[in-house]
């Protein structure tokens, strides 16, 4: 508990954490890294939510960071508690009940509610606006609303007022409706979170797509050995270098659409992530799927006239990309929603039951008919006479004299299992380094 002059002072949870932290380790510099592994050790977050906690407790403290007297930054390294005056009291002895101050009910300061309230309306960076927002908060929210009213094109300051207050729980209600520019608020509103969901998921949906690459290049390089080594198989080595790119592309290209539907689904749900994974997993999915399948029925049709209408294409996408988020969904459950990041053997059991789920789903995929990577290539290799990766080899390995029913599955199997799993272990992909001067 946080107590100011008897009463209890409300934080966030984590920026709670993140003060008993610094306060237990006052002898040494922490550093950001150490910070996030700590307090945000399940989700990821970007850089700016620990500067933002930084900046509340300071705040919250009556701390100056130019004259710091509690909380310290060194520069492009961390933080450290400062405060000499710390006294450990026995936890054996009963707390003084505490009542809970209400700052809605004290009379802020004037000068520094004015100042903050300038600073909210002006043409500042959005960074010192935000600041100046979260200040109002603390000072009096409803008369920062009140006075919002009068203020002609307020409705960018009155986003950022209404976006600063989940963070601080002590903060009152910021209505939009019935507000002036009701409509410019909300589109202000959306704007401010759509730029924080492609600040913070861009790096991740990066990795994931990379991941996914990556997965398909072992997987096809897998295929392509078999198929050089099969029984009585007329390819050459070439498909060892060929193969592994194709895979990686074709990979690359699913996890375009499913990744961005992850990404989207865990910064944007908070109460109902686990469905939000799945359905805009699935639509990412099915959206690359369907555009991939009529590119490539357009080039080859058009140039080639071969029926190509077998490919995987939409559906198939849907399929593997609601796959994907049920499995990753399941290996992460996240109450409070977020950007999950699971380290160590949950980062691998979460990439493998996505992989599984993935794998289950294309397994069925192909037994009602769906063509999907290597199957496809097999569906090309047998229009074209003379082509190389004809599956027979790899077929014969599995006690089938040509692509049955038991390659199909098992093909489709293991690119549905490599798929996921590649894509949830570069999705959950933690940056190793982050450094500010903040």
């Amino acid at each position: 508990m946080l107590l100011q002059s008897g009463h209890e002072v409300s934080l966030v949870p984590r920026y709670f954490d993140l003060l008993v932290l610094l306060i237990r380790r006052r002898s040494e510099v922490i550093s950001r890294r150490e910070i996030f592994d700590m307090v945000w050790s399940d989700v990821f977050v970007s850089d700016g939510a620990l500067s933002q906690a930084v900046r509340t407790l300071r705040r919250t403290l009556g701390d100056d960071p130019r004259q710091s007297r509690y909380i310290r930054t060194v520069s492009r390294h961390g933080y450290q508690f400062v405060f000499s005056d710390v006294v450990e009291g026995d936890d054996t002895v009963p707390f003084p009940s505490a009542g809970v101050a209400s700052i809605e009910e004290m009379d802020p300061p004037a000068d520094a509610f004015d100042a903050a309230f300038a600073e909210l309306v002006s043409e500042a960076p959005e960074e010192a606006r935000r600041i100046a927002a979260e200040t109002l908060h603390a000072l009096g929210t409803s008369k920062a609303v009140e006075r919002l009213r009068a203020q002609p094109g307020g409705a960018r300051a009155r986003a950022l007022l209404r976006d600063a207050r989940w963070d601080l729980p002590q903060s009152g209600p910021v209505p939009i409706l019935g507000q002036p520019e009701a409509l410019r608020t909300v589109g202000a509103l959306a704007s401010l979170r759509l730029n924080r969901v492609l600040r913070a998921a861009g790096s991740r949906y990066a990795a994931a797509v990379a991941g996914a690459a990556v997965a398909g290049l072992v997987a096809g390089l897998v295929g392509g050995l078999a198929l050089y080594l099969g029984p009585a198989s007329r390819a050459t080595g070439i498909v060892l270098a060929l193969l592994p790119l194709v895979g990686g592309a074709i990979a690359a290209v699913g996890a375009a659409g499913v990744a961005a539907g992850l990404c989207c689904a865990e910064v944007l749900a908070r109460s109902r992530r686990g469905p939000a994974l799945v359905l805009l997993g699935a639509a990412g999915g099915g959206v690359v799927g369907f555009a991939a399948h009529l590119a490539g029925r357009m080039v080859l049709e058009g140039l080639f006239g071969q029926d190509l209408s077998l490919v995987a294409g939409g559906r198939e996408g849907l399929v593997i990309g609601a796959a994907t988020g049920l499995g990753y969904a399941l290996a992460t459950p996240r109450r409070g929603g977020g950007m999950a990041t699971p380290r160590g053997g949950a980062r691998w059991f979460a990439s493998l039951a996505a992989g599984a789920s993935c794998a289950l789903a294309a397994a069925i995929l192909t037994t009602m008919g769906s063509f999907l990577g290597a199957m496809s290539l097999d569906l090309l290799a047998h229009r074209f006479p003379g082509s190389q990766v004809g599956l027979e080899p790899l077929a014969r390995l599995l006690g089938e004299e040509s692509p049955g029913q038991l390659t199909r599955i098992a093909i489709g199997a293991w690119e549905g299992l490599m798929f996921a799993s590649g894509t949830v272990l570069g999705l959950t992909h933690r940056p190793k380094e982050r450094s500010s001067s903040h």
